[in-house]
């Protein structure tokens, strides 16, 4: 999804936005928030329980043949449902959006934003399989910024993803982002740059 150009781009819009404010911004991007294996499991279990019943009151099959079509029926539906996109589509949305969430709250934490001098980090959450977007707040900066800022500027980030303009989706989102940090944080006399500036991609689970 993103070249060397396209990482050092936003790499760049990071340390621009960082210059106008004391906060800070990590960037992440996860190609999956969950590998959904449960899923195909379930799936093929539900449907392998169903199968015998039609079999006993519709056929005289003896308790052997309905066994083997049970097991043939689990093992044809499994292996239907393993691959990621079906996977992924089996998963009703709110839990895959659940699970985006809890990585990113989990990425807060892993990448110490929440260990800046001023509690002004800000993640700005991207994962992929999920289509979901999430803009994460320190507690000094997520005080005073006006309710609904994050989401349109994530409904933006969305927005540019689902056209292919990663790169100009995600350093827009930056500039937003560090136009807020830089209203409310302008920089200090010492700052420091306690966290990287560079985009962080995480491969699958």
């Amino acid at each position: 999804m993103f070249s060397e150009r396209d990482e050092q781009q936003i790499t760049e819009a990071i340390t621009e936005a960082e210059k106008a404010t004391s906060g800070e911004i990590v960037a992440v991007v996860a190609a999956e928030s969950s590998t959904y294996l449960y899923a195909p499991f379930l799936w093929a279990s539900v449907i392998a329980l169903l199968v015998p019943w039609p079999l006993i009151l519709w056929t005289w099959w003896p308790a052997a043949w309905i066994y083997l079509a049970q097991v043939a029926a689990f093992a044809l539906t499994l292996a239907a449902t393993l691959p990621r996109p079906i996977r992924y589509w089996l998963v009703p949305r709110r839990i895959k959006h659940a699970r985006a969430h809890r990585r990113a709250v989990e990425q807060f934490v892993v990448q110490n934003l929440h260990t800046t001098s001023g509690r002004t980090g800000v993640l700005i959450f991207i994962s992929v399989a999920e289509r979901y977007a999430e803009i994460v707040a320190d507690a000094a900066i997520e005080a005073r910024v006006p309710k609904g800022t994050w989401q349109e500027i994530v409904s933006r980030l969305t927005a540019a993803f689902g056209e292919g303009r990663h790169t100009e989706g995600f350093v827009a989102a930056i500039a937003a982002v560090g136009g807020h940090l830089a209203k409310h944080f302008p920089p200090g006399s010492c700052d420091a740059n306690e966290l990287p500036d560079h985009l962080i991609v995480l491969d699958e689970v």
